[in-house]
């Protein structure tokens, strides 16, 4: 008995300590969401002009001619898909959410007969297709819980490459991101947008990623240079803008994964405690039990000794 009452005291300090670690980290994450979602304030007045102007620009009779930015293209080949997931792990089922539904929109590229070329952000990312062997044509890490509009300058700048060299020559012809989008502390959801070509009739918000734009372009412009240029010019933003709004909404969806799953292991730990000092009250008990059996029947042995003597 007394060693298993050792075990079940040694298991209930391991258990404790590990509570203590969760319940720091899960503190952790809960003051970085509210840091991350002060950024995602901030950055939202220019991703909301930004928008407003390519609404304005790609409007019906404003550019004349066909840009490659907002032209479907024929007989497209290839499709950049970009999975935005975590550098770090205990945050549920965060990145296995963001991964499961890049296999679901590959699937569907596929049957549509495009090539999927795989843009990860994230080491969740990096590590799942490099453990199953898989190509990717771009990847970056380092940075999910703290994106900057550097690292996004980066990203953009390798996806549009890409999409200007075409598929025909090694690039792509479309692009998709898959990010988490951040709602609420309670409600974070895995959304899926074609970032180019761009359609000038679903210009996507920064703010909703339902497509519709809510407010058209409005009174009188004159473009200098003309259209074509200006696109030239702004729709590079405008795609920076994009990722960077993605990777902010990531980071603190990941902070709010990362809390709840704190949260959860703090409130399993506590139940194994409860559990654990249940058993060993039991176990306590028993031994207890056991020794004063043991001393009454030592103490009836010599009585009857003595008895008989």
């Amino acid at each position: 008995m007394g060693a298993q009452l050792r075990e079940y005291r040694r298991r209930i300090k391991s258990v404790q300590s590990t509570k203590k670690i969760t319940r720091a980290m899960e503190l952790i994450a809960a003051s970085r969401i509210v840091k991350a979602q002060q950024r995602i304030v901030a950055s939202r007045p220019y991703a909301e002009a930004i928008t407003g102007v390519v609404a304005t620009v790609t409007a019906p009779g404003v550019v004349t001619g066909d840009h490659p930015l907002i032209t479907q293209r024929e007989n497209p080949a290839r499709a950049a898909l970009v999975l935005i997931t975590s550098d770090r792990g205990l945050a549920g089922g965060y990145s296995t959410n963001i991964l499961r539904a890049g296999e679901h929109v590959s699937s569907a590229l596929r049957g549509e007969g495009l090539d999927v070329a795989p843009y990860l952000i994230g080491r969740k990312a990096v590590s799942y297709y490099r453990f199953r062997n898989r190509d990717v044509s771009n990847a970056w890490s380092g940075f999910s819980e703290q994106p900057s509009y550097e690292d996004a300058r980066a990203v953009s700048a390798a996806l549009l490459d890409a999409f200007v060299t075409g598929g025909s020559e090694g690039g792509v012809d479309e692009i998709h991101l898959i990010y988490t989008r951040f709602e609420s502390m309670a409600s974070q959801k895995v959304h899926t947008v074609k970032l180019l070509p761009l359609d000038p009739d679903k210009v996507p918000t920064a703010a909703s990623d339902s497509g519709e734009s809510e407010q058209g372009p409005s009174g009188l412009i004159a473009f200098e240079p003309e259209g074509p240029g200006v696109l030239d010019a702004l729709l590079p933003r405008y795609l920076t803008a994009r990722i960077f709004a993605a990777m902010l909404d990531a980071a603190a969806s990941e902070q709010s994964a990362r809390r709840r799953a704190m949260k959860s292991a703090t409130d399993n730990a506590d139940e194994l405690i409860k559990r654990l000092t249940r058993d060993a009250n039991s176990a306590r008990q028993a031994e207890i039990t056991q020794e004063i059996m043991e001393i009454v029947g030592g103490a009836e042995a010599l009585a009857g000794t003595g008895s008989q003597l």
